[in-house]
């Protein structure tokens, strides 16, 4: 529950501006091997990205328009219609820059989101990395599908100081009760007692939402069952 976009992002990045040719675009990606950057203005703010996708796009899509009778698949051109862009396919086919060819507004992430909602906003968008930037739009970094699977290989150490102090020692229940963290490989055992049996299913719940937590292996026991009045209500 710690772990923000901040902590797992990289913040070097390269970046382009909007003027940059479609030759030093390409340079870029293959000489810093990533496969997209962020389009900044002379502030720094984000304007749009670019991508592989939109430069090998160009190629795709010109021929459409050379009279070749290029029909490109179903689904490039659903894919198009669903991240329209606010110019049409045949001045992308011609653009030559980098503001000509990028996918603009670009999906960007703030650095005290959660990792969780940059993982959703990838998957929504269909995108592998996200600028981060400041509350002015100003780029400060980006973080990556391969940044946040740091998240998964936190130490066991890690994973169960926070699983002591966010989860036991700061919740309600934590003087009227007596519980032990034990972690190994991500997995979480918790064991000793609660006063009732609701809290211990809490506390299973909201460590099992501690970010690389792989599992929960739940040993607890309790004084009181509190949860069958719950479900005779």
């Amino acid at each position: 529950m710690r772990v923000k976009v901040r902590d797992v992002m990289a913040p070097h990045v390269v970046s382009v501006d909007g003027g940059t040719s479609f030759k030093d675009v390409a340079e870029v990606l293959i000489a810093h091997s990533v496969s997209a950057v962020p389009v900044v203005d002379d502030e720094g703010h984000v304007i749009g990205v670019i991508s592989e996708a939109d430069l090998l796009r160009k190629e795709q899509f010109k021929e459409q328009y050379y009279g070749e009778g290029y029909q490109p698949p179903l689904r490039a051109r659903l894919r198009h219609r669903l991240t329209e862009k606010n110019h049409s396919i045949r001045d992308t086919a011609h653009g030559e820059t980098a503001a000509e060819l990028m996918t603009s507004p670009a999906v960007t992430v703030p650095p005290g989101a959660s990792v969780v909602t940059a993982i959703r906003l990838m998957d929504q968008h269909g995108v592998k990395r996200l600028p981060v930037v400041d509350a002015d739009g100003v780029l400060i970094g980006i973080i990556s599908r391969q940044d946040m699977l740091r998240v998964f290989v936190r130490t066991d150490a890690d994973l169960a100081e926070e699983v002591r102090d966010d989860v036991v020692g700061h919740s309600l229940w934590a003087e009227n009760s007596r519980m032990e963290v034990d972690v190994c490989q991500g997995v979480v055992t918790l064991t000793g007692w609660t006063a009732r049996r609701s809290d211990a299913a809490i506390v299973v719940a909201m460590a099992r939402r501690v970010h690389g937590v792989i599992d929960v292996v739940d040993k607890l026991e309790w004084e009181v069952d509190d949860t069958s009045r719950w479900s005779r209500g």
